[in-house]
């Protein structure tokens, strides 16, 4: 297993080993022992899949009070999956990541509470499987702007099909000065 740390501590892109022959392949997504040795031992106690079309853009979801950390693999399709720091002590607070990530690339992006997080897909349909550390609460569900000016998250894709929730949510300096 590689990992790649990015320019914001808390988020790692992982290369799992991969075994391939003429049959296929075969990977893990997850070994405690494994992730452990790069600091990611959080206990995931749950798991989600999301399946959207070309053109979908989901996000930016966090969770105060409980956040999640997260584990996300493309099974199948691509996508620009996007993570913004959104963890008011952190250096880089309000900073934003973005990679494609699909079923070819045999890559996944760990991001550590405190990160809102939101993707757009590239291909016909695409598949995610995220692994996170606390169960999802909807009292505590809160969303950044996708289109967020103060952001300048450059999305590869024009006219996304968004969520009408998506499409309401506050920038980042309101949601900061609100809290």
């Amino acid at each position: 297993m590689n990992i790649e740390r990015t320019f914001i501590d808390g988020l790692i892109i992982i290369r799992p080993e991969v075994f391939q022959d003429e049959r296929g392949f075969f990977l893990e997504t997850y070994c405690y022992d494994k992730y452990a040795k790069f600091g990611i031992t959080e206990n995931f106690v749950q798991d989600n899949q999301s399946r959207s079309v070309k053109g979908v853009l989901r996000g930016m979801h966090y969770q105060i009070n409980e956040p999640q950390a997260q584990i996300l693999t493309v099974l199948t399709g691509k996508i620009f999956d996007v993570c913004v720091d959104v963890r008011p002590a952190s250096l880089t607070f309000g900073q934003w990541f973005g990679i494609e990530l699909s079923e070819d690339g045999n890559r996944q992006i760990y991001m550590a509470p405190g990160f809102a997080h939101g993707f757009c897909v590239l291909s016909e349909t695409a598949n995610l499987h995220y692994k996170v550390s606390s169960i999802y609460s909807p009292d505590n569900e809160r969303g950044l702007l996708w289109s967020d000016p103060d952001l300048k998250i450059k999305w590869p894709i024009s006219n996304p099909i968004i969520s009408q929730r998506d499409q309401t949510y506050p920038g980042l300096k309101e949601i900061y000065q609100n809290s």
